[in-house]
């Protein structure tokens, strides 16, 4: 591992010359993260009262509802922070942090989408055995193994990153942290992160 010579924080740039519109940018960001939460929030909470949503399609329903709350949970904070009070700066780990989260609840969110698809295929192909097919305990493993799958396959491109120098620039072309633009900058060999990368996607 190559010794971190530099933690210093990283600076997010936000939209390049557009500064001066960041706060006019800021209403239709506001707006959407806003109808994010009660769109989302309202879902979660009509699937947890209502008995008549406790299905298997609805807990994937919630469980992707879920997802997007944590995704603009994870993004809002530094994007709002840029474009309300001019907040660029976020530190060393929680850049990573943050760079973490978003992707893997992006391969959380299309875990999800692909196990709604198999939900839709059982009942489809199997209507009469749908319930026996898809009991609360098949859900539940499914669900856990989509989470698994999201938290744990994206550490390897991403978690060696922290370990790496950072010698060079420390400015992100973003409002919040990607790893692929953190990657730019390390002073290090990063063809075995790329290739990680690349052969996940693949």
């Amino acid at each position: 591992m190559w010794p971190n010579v530099s933690t210093a924080p990283f600076l997010l740039t936000g939209f390049p010359d557009m500064e001066a519109a960041h706060h006019w940018i800021s209403i239709p960001f506001f707006a959407i993260y806003v109808s994010v939460f009660l769109g989302n929030g309202t879902l979660l909470h009509l699937i947890k009262n209502d008995g008549r949503l406790q299905a298997p399609m609805y807990y994937f329903l919630a469980m992707l509802a879920a997802t997007d709350l944590t995704v603009t949970l994870t993004t809002m904070p530094t994007v709002m922070g840029v474009l309300w009070t001019n907040l660029r700066e976020i530190s060393h780990g929680a850049c990573f942090l943050q760079a973490y989260f978003i992707h893997s609840l992006s391969i959380v969110e299309s875990g999800v989408l692909l196990a709604m698809a198999y939900d839709r295929f059982v009942a489809i192909r199997s209507p009469l055995r749908y319930t026996s097919i898809l009991t609360n305990s098949r859900v539940t493993k499914i669900g856990l193994a989509v989470l698994l799958r999201g938290f744990v396959s994206i550490a390897p491109p991403i978690l060696p990153l922290y370990w790496f120098p950072y010698c060079r620039s420390h400015v992100l072309s973003h409002a919040f942290c990607l790893h692929q633009d953190v990657m730019k900058l390390a002073c290090a060999d990063i063809i075995l992160i790329a290739y990680t990368q690349l052969s996940w996607w693949l």
